[in-house]
């Protein structure tokens, strides 16, 4: 028999795509095992996370691994991740710690500079690898630096972060945060001072 109750509701909207929803509402849906917000929030953060991951430990070899470390952490912890806080903050906070046990695990080596690395550097179009390039001598003078002030940086200029979200990520008190981006910029202006341009760096909001 016709079951005329199913024409008399409302027709529903269709879903936002995955692309339109937010980091917050993305993790939410992980913590109900939503393998497709996962593959969205995975997918909206790898070429970051690529980025940032290769800044701090120099290395590609290792990259993809921690990212799939990474994005596991999310998948398995997204119901201990706090509404308040920015889903950027969390993950970086989570990848800056793999960084930090990967490069505590490995023999030094000889790290990959940013002009041999930027063709496989994923989301990098044409426009954004002349902006890589023009940047080249940060990458030369990154490997002067420690990793905490790669990561100072790198979070600073290329991820847009706040001294204070850095010192959620890092865990460590906001001063200390500034601390490491003022040793950062005073050994690259002592290393490199014929470099540094005055202005239009590609950076968010500052020059070095």
């Amino acid at each position: 028999m016709f079951n005329r109750s199913k024409n008399l509701g409302t027709r529903q909207m269709p879903k936002p795509a995955t692309s339109e929803i937010s980091d917050n509402v993305l993790i939410q849906r992980i913590c109900e095992s939503d393998t497709e917000a996962f593959e969205a929030l995975y997918k909206r953060y790898y070429p970051k996370l690529f980025q940032f991951i290769f800044r701090v430990t120099r290395h590609l070899d290792q990259i993809e691994e921690i990212i799939n470390d990474v994005m596991y952490v999310v998948w398995r912890r997204a119901s201990s991740f706090q509404p308040e806080t920015k889903a950027s903050t969390w993950i970086f906070g989570i990848a800056y710690k793999k960084s930090l046990k990967s490069l505590s695990e490995r023999q030094p080596g000889e790290h990959l500079e940013l002009d041999d690395a930027a063709d496989l550097i994923p989301g990098v179009e044409d426009s954004g690898l002349q902006n890589l390039e023009l940047e080249d001598w940060i990458s030369v003078a990154f490997s002067k630096l420690s990793t905490d002030q790669r990561a100072v940086l790198e979070l600073t200029y290329h991820q847009g972060l706040h001294y204070h979200e850095i010192a959620k990520i890092m865990d460590c008190p906001e001063n200390t945060v500034k601390t490491r981006m003022f040793s950062a910029r005073k050994k690259i202006k002592a290393l490199f001072p014929e470099f540094l341009p005055e202005s239009n760096t590609g950076y968010r909001g500052n020059t070095l």
